[in-house]
């Protein structure tokens, strides 16, 4: 089993990767293998409709994206995802939003192979609009058919200068508690899938 994470702040060791690795140390803990992926400050570019991935449903972009077509096949390989953005007026970063219009509309298009994953947001903030974000990334997962496990609270962590979120214990307990029930969540799915196979 191994969980994808998706770091889309273009800061490099940021309030977000902080976070997401702090959830990765539950994950590890708990024999499952962990991926890093640093999308934010590659060039990455939105949706234009051109509708070929629908054409051919091949679960690709066919504009100038080959590090989103990286990602997305990488979504589509692991077990679980967790996708990071920090909050920029109110909402997603441009990475972040990339991500998930281009992997949405292609995957969906592809037969939806992210169905039935676990997948989490994982948001730092400075100040306010970290729900509105966190909700932007679930609705991707929801829209996606797969499952969302929940924390001790909104997997947000609050600080603004890079690395403050370090000081953030709260922020940090709920990543951990995030790892410790998609843990849970994966062991119980793998669990399932294996039963399935048997019979």
């Amino acid at each position: 089993m191994k969980l994808l994470g998706i770091n889309c702040s273009p800061r490099k060791g940021g309030n977000t990767e902080i976070l997401i690795k702090e959830v990765f140390k539950s994950i590890e803990k708990n024999g499952i293998k962990t991926e890093f992926f640093q999308l934010g400050g590659k060039k990455v570019n939105g949706c234009i409709a051109c509708l070929k991935c629908r054409e051919l449903k091949d679960g690709q972009c066919h504009q100038e994206n080959e590090v989103l077509n990286k990602v997305i096949k990488k979504m589509v390989e692991a077990d679980a995802v967790i996708i990071g953005s920090p909050t920029y007026f109110s909402d997603l970063c441009t990475e972040a939003k990339a991500l998930i219009d281009v992997a949405g509309y292609c995957l969906r298009g592809a037969g939806n192979p992210l169905k039935k994953k676990p997948g989490a947001a994982v948001i730092s903030v400075r100040r306010a609009g970290a729900i509105h974000a966190f909700d932007s990334i679930n609705h991707f997962f929801l829209i996606n058919e797969m499952i969302i496990p929940g924390s001790s609270y909104w997997n947000i962590g609050v600080g603004g200068k890079k690395g403050e979120v370090a000081n953030d214990e709260e922020g940090l307990e709920i990543m951990r508690v995030l790892g410790e029930n998609m843990a849970w969540l994966l062991k119980r799915l793998n669990g399932s899938t294996a039963l399935r196979h048997k019979g």
